[in-house]
């Protein structure tokens, strides 16, 4: 086994650094060989079979090309979950852990109707679900791809959730196809403008689908108004409104919903300390 983890090690030590290629080969040998870190030094002697060795080049190999780990490996941890992805759907991050905490702190032992927009892979309203056993999940999402992958996470997770397609852009049909009353609703839309695809990195940029990360240069709040629109006419009186934002446009996203009639907003900010979530009421 000392021989395969130096052959990840080598492999990859000019694309990645050191500390994200110790998260890889961890990752890795617990997937493919069910070897725990703490047992790296017991088994340093242990000889992999064949099949074990192909898998592993088989990743190294699509780790060069910097395809992300969790599209590889087909699963992603959230919110201590696991999660199917695949290129249809978002990776969850640890900034829409915090999103998810803090609907989940406002509203335990309530019972509410909660709408994620765009739910992508589903991990916000499968965990939403989990935690808040009272609430009734809808989650929503353009693509059928995603939807259907949602729909087998929920399984996974043994989640009751009722899955909609629509279009929060497309108004009247938003309206109509989600024909309910709100207590929450929470959404973690597109917010990158595409003049920042020049900084990103190509694992994100190459394989994870523009149509969840991308709005217009010129529209940076485009699906924060469409949703805060949806929310004045689907929400309760006092009704919950929850983002995931762009650091750089929470004051612009306070300013949206104060002209849109929202109260109590706050502006909070994520672990790294950068603004990070806006909650709201109706």
């Amino acid at each position: 086994m000392t021989e395969t983890l130096a052959y990840i090690k080598e492999s990859l030590k000019d694309l990645y650094p050191p500390s994200e290629i110790s998260s890889l080969v961890r990752l890795i040998m617990e997937r493919v060989s069910n070897i725990q870190p703490h047992h790296f030094l017991f088994c340093k002697d242990k000889i992999l079979p064949e099949a074990e060795k192909n898998r592993i080049h088989e990743i190294v190999e699509r780790l060069k090309e910097m395809e992300p780990i969790q599209y590889i490996l087909g699963t992603a941890d959230f919110y201590s979950l696991q999660f199917e992805v695949n290129p249809s759907v978002l990776i969850p991050r640890p900034e829409t852990e915090e999103l998810v905490e803090q609907v989940i702190i406002d509203n335990e032992g309530k019972k509410i109707k909660i709408l994620d927009i765009g739910t992508g892979s589903g991990c916000i309203a499968v965990t939403l679900r989990k935690h808040l056993k009272q609430a009734s999940i809808i989650a929503t999402d353009i693509s059928t791809e995603a939807l259907d992958t949602a729909r087998r996470n929920a399984k996974r997770n043994n989640a009751t959730i009722t899955f909609i397609q629509t279009d929060i852009l497309n108004p009247e049909k938003a309206e109509m196809d989600i024909p309910f009353i709100l207590d929450v609703i929470v959404s973690n839309p597109p917010y990158i403008k595409e003049e920042e695809k020049i900084d990103m990195e190509r694992n994100v940029l190459d394989y994870e689908p523009h149509i969840a990360l991308f709005v217009p240069d010129n529209d940076p709040l485009l699906y924060y108004w469409h949703i805060a629109h949806f929310g004045k006419k689907k929400l309760r009186r006092n009704g919950r409104l929850y983002f995931e934002i762009n650091a750089a446009y929470g004051s612009m996203v306070v300013e949206m919903l104060e002209e849109e009639g929202y109260k109590d907003i706050e502006l909070i900010q994520d672990l790294s300390g950068k603004d990070r979530i806006v909650k709201a009421r109706k």
